[in-house]
């Protein structure tokens, strides 16, 4: 019998401004380096981009929008009024929708923080990484450990009660005495939610191609990762999620939907999206150049980008691959609500996982313990097709 697919009434959108003052050595991202920003044509093609989409999620709520990069910061504040605005009159969104926008402690950027704040954002989330000068300029970053403090302050006198602060660990030279420095100095300014990742060298980047020295080893870093969580956990931030702590109340929503397999548009050069209609689950992808993107978006042309069906033998471990990034887990119930399939079908792959110490499952939902979270990947390679 064919599977039975019920999309879900609410959903995020996530728009993507590509556009960089530096492109950091270690970033994968689609982003770019440019000295002057179309920000007026670009915000344009976005709402172009919108409008063919809307067809496929009519009649869903909005209950998340996140501003991405790059560094969306960059953009005048007006251009982000108006593109929220522009948003807000073709969805529905709910009342209390949370719209994150991501920011760089550059000090052209933190001055308008009011602004944002009185455009509609809800929600900062700053990329500080570190407080160390040293690292900082190893990383790449333009900014210095003042600026980082200054738009942290910035932000808590433009009212945003809700904000991130990004940091990374496992830095070149970085030694345990320097990472929990960092940690504490992002701590005295009471944070509601901290990212926390381990500097990896991803493929394509310049650290992948030259490596910087001095990286500490896998047993150094997980020592390192490890300290630094039971600090955030003793400070009232629990982790939620691999790389996220946050206080009571202050996890974000948007982040949540993906880890719990739900459905988002995708706008903006190179931006990625999953929709489920009855026939089926479907991902999207949008040019990834940004001037082939306001091209295309601003054309006559039906569609925009690529849009691939998910098989469904490669449902059960797409959702996995999420959810089990979610430290309370899932409701065994959501597999078929969200894939379509029986939960029967995952069934040896749960018992093997709870045998071997990765899954424990209690009352009808499944969470990953400790050691699976340590060891995510081979917990998710277990659903491979």
């Amino acid at each position: 019998m064919k599977p039975s697919l019920k999309p879900s009434s609410s959903f995020s959108l996530y728009v993507h401004l590509p556009w960089c003052k530096a492109k950091c050595p270690y970033c994968d991202f689609n982003s770019h380096a440019a000295e002057q920003i179309p920000a007026e044509r670009y915000a344009a093609a976005l709402i172009a981009d919108l409008d063919r989409e809307l067809p496929r999620i009519w009649g869903r709520r909005l209950h998340s929008v996140f501003i991405g990069g790059g560094t969306p910061s960059l953009f005048p504040p007006e251009v982000i009024h108006q593109l929220l605005s522009d948003i807000r009159a073709r969805l529905q969104p709910l009342s209390a929708m949370e719209v994150t926008l991501e920011a760089n402690p550059g000090a052209v950027e933190a001055d308008a923080f009011r602004d944002f704040r009185a455009a509609g954002v809800t929600r900062l989330s700053l990329g500080i990484q570190s407080f160390n000068n040293t690292h900082l300029q190893r990383l790449g970053r333009i900014h210095d450990a003042a600026a980082a403090q200054r738009a942290i302050e910035k932000a808590m006198a433009a009212q945003f009660t809700s904000f991130n602060l990004d940091l990374m660990f496992a830095l070149p030279g970085q030694s345990m005495d320097e990472a929990l420095a960092d940690l504490h100095t992002a701590l005295q300014f009471q944070p509601p939610h901290l990212s926390l990742y381990q500097l990896t060298l991803e493929t394509g980047t310049p650290f992948a191609s030259h490596p910087p020295a001095q990286m500490p080893d896998e047993d150094t870093a997980a020592d390192m990762e490890s300290q630094l969580r039971d600090v955030l956990d003793s400070h009232g931030l629990p982790r939620y999620e691999i790389s996220a702590h946050a206080r009571a109340g202050e996890q974000c929503q948007h982040n949540r939907n993906y880890w719990l397999y739900g459905d988002y548009l995708g706008i903006g050069a190179g931006a990625h999206g999953k929709i489920t209609q009855a026939e089926g689950i479907w991902r999207s992808r949008k040019p990834s150049r940004p001037e082939s993107y306001m091209n295309d978006a601003l054309s006559e042309r039906e569609t925009l980008g690529e849009y691939t069906p998910i098989p469904l033998e490669e449902r059960p471990f797409e959702f996995m691959l999420n959810v089990l990034r979610l430290t309370e887990g899932f409701p065994i119930h959501l597999f078929t609500e969200r894939t379509g399939l029986d939960n029967l079908l995952i069934e040896p792959q749960i018992r093997r996982a709870r045998r071997e110490g990765l899954i424990q499952e209690e009352a009808g939902t499944i969470r990953p313990t400790a050691q699976g979270l340590n060891f995510y990947n081979e917990l998710c390679a277990r659903f491979l097709p």
